[in-house]
């Protein structure tokens, strides 16, 4: 079976960015319109770009985050220069619940726990797109794994 690789989604990402987007762009023309007689410095426009590095900040989570589902384990990572992992034998899962707001079930994302027998028992996947087709995945290699194990 192909590697399955789990990422947060884009699509709030995407609607962050957009939002930022015209904020900066409604204070830039605010300032134009309205400031700039009054507040002559130039460099009062650079504040309106600092809306910007909140959908970068979200970006660099992101992309900081990935889960590898790969023959019998999954693995969890976390980080960009420190990295931290975490790998889980499919064999040790109980339970794969899927949780979703209103806005999740809206665009079809949501919070894949994932409980395993253990002393750190639950595992989170914050934001994933089809979560409930990615849970039954899931259960499905974990109980393939258990199946197919030693006899």
């Amino acid at each position: 079976m192909p590697d399955i690789v789990i990422r947060p989604t884009t699509k709030f990402l995407r609607a962050g960015a957009i939002a930022a987007s015209f904020v900066f762009l409604g204070l830039e023309i605010a300032y134009l319109a309205l400031w700039a007689s009054q507040y002559p410095r130039h460099w009062v426009m650079a504040f309106p770009a600092l809306v910007l590095l909140w959908p970068a900040a979200r970006w660099l989570r992101r992309q900081a985050t990935r889960t590898v589902v790969t023959g019998d384990r999954l693995r969890y990572e976390t980080g960009l220069a420190a990295k931290s992992t975490r790998t889980i034998q499919l064999s040790k899962f109980q339970d794969v619940r899927v949780e979703q707001r209103l806005m999740q079930r809206v665009f079809n994302v949501g919070d894949l726990s994932i409980e395993t027998a253990g002393e750190a028992s639950r595992l989170t996947l914050a934001n994933v797109d089809d979560p409930h087709k990615l849970a039954d995945e899931i259960m499905n290699r974990a109980q393939a794994g258990q199946s197919s194990g030693p006899v």
